[in-house]
């Protein structure tokens, strides 16, 4: 039985990580992140309805 040569290894899984690695940062430079919906709190407008301008009682239920 022949013997497997593992001359070529060491040079193949030394240049094979490098070449993994610039492909995963090209990957994520290409990917859009959104940002998530609740962290938008600095941009929310705040709107006047006419209801909050002005005070009403409200009155409970009789019983």
């Amino acid at each position: 039985m022949p013997q497997l040569n593992t001359s070529t290894w060491f040079i193949v899984i030394m240049t094979m990580l490098p070449t993994l690695y610039i492909i995963m940062q090209l990957k994520l430079l290409s990917t859009n992140y959104y940002p998530h919906p609740s962290q938008n709190f600095s941009k929310m407008q705040t709107h006047n309805n006419p209801w909050q301008l002005k005070w009403t009682k409200i009155y409970s239920p009789l019983s």
